[in-house]
């Protein structure tokens, strides 16, 4: 059967920045094993599959791949899947902001689509779970070799590695400076042996500092388990990210907002903007918004499963 589908640029304003994704539309009638098919032989990022809403009042269901896994919940799909969908006339706009409702693994992801002139420019996403944090990483001499780096660009006096979730669990390594984040480097053994088991396996290094004008921090992300050497762009990432960066800071109320680009050591510049709100010492919200450009058109034919 043949199937269309779209590919946009994600977490950028330009073409051949951000994060690739690619969006099926009307993914009715394929079951999991064909959809991991088809996001691996795509192999990119992630792969995002839309289907009717369990529930009437919902907009669309996402189901989402990686090259390797289903994840229950990323965040650029879930913004470039807004902004496809707004863009090809499948979901209607209804003014300067579009709200809708997508049903991902981790359950109802509230959307604004934002436009400019009758047409999507961005989306932001509230997560549907709050921040968890889990439990203790691995020491962080052993996390520094994995990184290919020494123990001295690990900025630890106040911010030690954590691992976070917002729906996908991250081990959130800060370092000292843009020269540790270029020159890190993720030796796949030691990470089998540390983290492949562990409950947050997916590896984010961040740092205070940034390149890109009106940026507020710089990141980097491996994935090895899901097939994901190193990602241009993690919105379930940067949505944990958040939730970390609120948590330490000594604001109690309001809402408190940074900007990360990710992406430029593999030429893939990103750019995502990531909000936390606070109440009484509390996280009470964390959204993830960004923009995307649309990139290709396509069809392809996807085998029924008796037929292979």
């Amino acid at each position: 059967m043949r199937h269309r589908f779209h590919t946009a640029d994600v977490f950028t304003d330009r073409p051949f920045g951000g994060n690739q994704l690619a969006v099926f539309p009307d993914s009715e009638g394929l079951g999991s094993a064909r959809m991991q098919n088809v996001a691996r032989e795509l192999n990119l990022s992630e792969t995002v599959f839309v289907l009717p809403p369990r529930e009437a009042a919902h907009t669309f269901r996402l189901r989402i791949f990686t090259p390797q896994i289903e994840v229950p919940f990323a965040g650029h799909p879930t913004v470039g899947a807004a902004l496809v969908l707004a863009s090809v006339g499948a979901i209607a706009l209804t003014g300067d902001e579009t709200r809708i409702v997508f049903e991902e693994g981790v359950g109802p992801v509230e959307v604004t689509i934002r436009s400019r002139g009758g047409q999507p420019k961005d989306a932001q996403f509230t997560t549907a779970i709050l921040p968890e944090f889990g439990p203790p990483p691995p020491p962080p001499d052993a996390l520094a070799g994995m990184l290919s780096l020494e123990i001295e660009d690990l900025l630890l006096e106040t911010r030690p590695p954590m691992a976070v979730s917002c729906g996908l669990p991250f081990l959130f390594v800060p370092l000292r400076d843009l020269d540790a984040a270029w020159r890190a480097q993720l030796r796949l053994q030691d990470w089998s042996e540390l983290l492949a088991d562990f409950w947050a396996p997916h590896v984010h290094v961040f740092v205070h500092d940034a390149e890109l004008d009106g940026c507020d921090l710089h990141a980097r992300m491996f994935a090895p388990g899901a097939g994901v050497p190193e990602d241009p762009a993690t919105g379930s990432a940067a949505a944990a990210l958040a939730g970390l960066l609120a948590a330490r800071s000594p604001e109690t109320d309001g809402t408190l907002r940074w900007v990360v680009e990710q992406g430029l050591e593999i030429d893939r510049p990103s750019v995502i903007e990531i909000e936390a709100d606070k109440a009484d010492g509390e996280i009470v919200a964390v959204r993830v918004a960004g923009g995307a450009v649309m990139m290709s058109e396509g069809w392809m034919e996807i085998p029924a499963a008796d037929e292979i």
